[in-house]
């Protein structure tokens, strides 16, 4: 079964820094693209950054030149590096991972979602 374990939320003051992981256990053929989401209360889940399985990135444009996303192929691993983080940047940060399974047919697997604070 595949699963991905998010870890690496906290409280931060504004101005800090936090990096967010996001580990694949399970039987797998190949990883696509990683993908952060994050939710805001009363708000809908956004897109914050994705990387290809090249290694290109992409980024929302409240995020850019603060945040980067990285990957660890041989691990299995997708990171998110917070920097000069914003009080707006408070909310459920969700990884994303689009991959291909052993023994399924799934594509679309989901974190359970790890808890971002930025106070003021």
């Amino acid at each position: 079964q595949v699963q991905l374990v998010e870890s690496g939320g906290g409280l931060v003051q504004a101005g800090g820094s936090l990096t967010l992981s996001c580990a694949v256990s399970g039987n797998i053929v190949s990883i696509n693209a990683f993908h952060w989401y994050r939710q805001a209360p009363g708000k809908q889940r956004e897109l914050v950054a994705g990387v290809t399985s090249g290694g290109s990135t992409n980024y929302a444009d409240s995020v850019k030149e603060r945040f980067t996303i990285s990957r660890d192929n041989a691990k299995n691993v997708v990171y998110l590096r917070m920097n000069s983080l914003k009080p707006e940047d408070t909310g459920v940060y969700y990884c994303h991972a689009g991959l291909i399974p052993t023994m399924s047919t799934e594509y679309d697997y989901w974190g359970q979602g790890t808890q971002v604070t930025v106070s003021s």
